[in-house]
């Protein structure tokens, strides 16, 4: 059998070094904004972030990558060229919580913001809002200290709400066989998801200003 079918990358083993490296990065991020989390809630009494997600893109994901760029399948390709290789997704429960979170997350002195794209103020074509930024971090090994590119997603439980469902109709199914009108209902939607989303932010803003005031809220 063709060894370049089998072990697209150079060896089983690089591959396993660069995994855990990746893996290792990614159990850092998420450990930094579990300890964020913790503080706000000790500090002011609520948590800023509803959950954390992480993954690591499988072989298969990479090599698809790659082959999309036109690329070989060598490991330093790879890194040099796929930022999103490891990734966490960082979902709040409020539009002014994405923001305050990325804020102190980019103050942080041993990360290093590469690249930052807002699809919040500015949502994709498709409707797709969230706050994403490249990042790297330094993974301190046993022997040396590696700098890995890791990808941030930062957004609201409405607009997870809908990339997940999103991604599910898009990108599990045969884009052919799409009825027609899909994409344009699907926009529709993450229109009318954004209106609720800015619709949650203000009525907790006002509950939030009551509180601090002093006054009464009603239940």
């Amino acid at each position: 059998m063709d060894k370049t079918q089998t072990s697209p990358f150079e060896s089983a083993q690089e591959f396993l070094v660069m995994r855990n490296l990746y893996e290792s990065a990614v159990k850092q991020l998420a450990l930094k904004f579990e300890v964020l989390n913790s503080e706000f809630n000790i500090q002011y009494s609520r948590s800023p972030i509803h959950h954390i997600e992480s993954r690591v893109k499988s072989v298969q994901s990479i090599m698809a990558k790659l082959t999309k760029k036109g690329m070989p399948f060598t490991i330093a390709t790879a890194k040099e060229n796929i930022n999103d290789i490891a990734g966490v997704r960082v979902v709040c429960n409020y539009i002014d919580d994405v923001y305050r979170v990325a804020e102190i997350f980019e103050r942080q002195k041993d990360v290093e913001i590469l690249k930052k794209q807002d699809y919040i103020k500015e949502p994709n074509y498709n409707g797709y809002r969230s706050l994403h930024l490249d990042t790297r971090i330094p993974v301190y090994l046993s022997d040396r200290t590696e700098y890995v590119v890791a990808e941030i997603q930062l957004r609201t439980i409405a607009m997870d709400f809908w990339a997940s469902l999103e991604h599910d109709i898009r990108y599990k199914v045969d884009k052919t066989k799409l009825p027609e009108g899909i994409n344009e209902e699907m926009f529709d939607c993450a229109e009318k998801i954004a209106e609720i989303d800015r619709q949650m932010q203000d009525m907790y803003r006002r509950i939030a200003d009551a509180e601090a005031n002093g006054d009464a809220v009603k239940k």
